[in-house]
């Protein structure tokens, strides 16, 4: 059984910083493409960055520049570094194993991020 453990979030002002993390178990973490993804109330789930098993990184339009992705194969897990935060990155945020557009395993709790003065 696969386990996706999201923790990181919070309550930040805009501006701010937060980092999230992503603890995989049950897969063999270092073959997997990875994504952070989120879902804002009342709108469907997005992918905000992803990143292969070699390291290569992608991220959405809207967070290019202040997001980044990170991964350790050795503590399988899966990072995602949030700078300079807007009341419009508020979301539940999601990591799960990418298998093209779709994703491998089913969902985990989330973290909540929250941005707000």
């Amino acid at each position: 059984q696969v386990q996706l453990v999201e923790s990181g979030g919070g309550l930040v002002q805009p501006g701010g910083s937060l980092r999230l993390s992503c603890v995989v178990s049950g897969s063999f973490f270092p073959i997997l493409s990875m994504g952070w993804y989120r879902q804002a109330p009342g709108k469907l789930r997005e992918l905000v960055a992803g990143i292969t098993n070699g390291g290569r990184t992608n991220y959405a339009d809207s967070i290019k520049g202040r997001f980044t992705i990170s991964r350790d194969n050795a503590k399988n897990a899966v990072y995602l570094q949030m700078n300079s935060l807007k009341p419009g990155n508020a979301a539940v945020y999601y990591c799960n194993a990418q298998n093209g557009y779709n994703v491998l395993y089913s969902w985990g709790q989330g973290t909540h991020v929250t941005v707000s003065s």
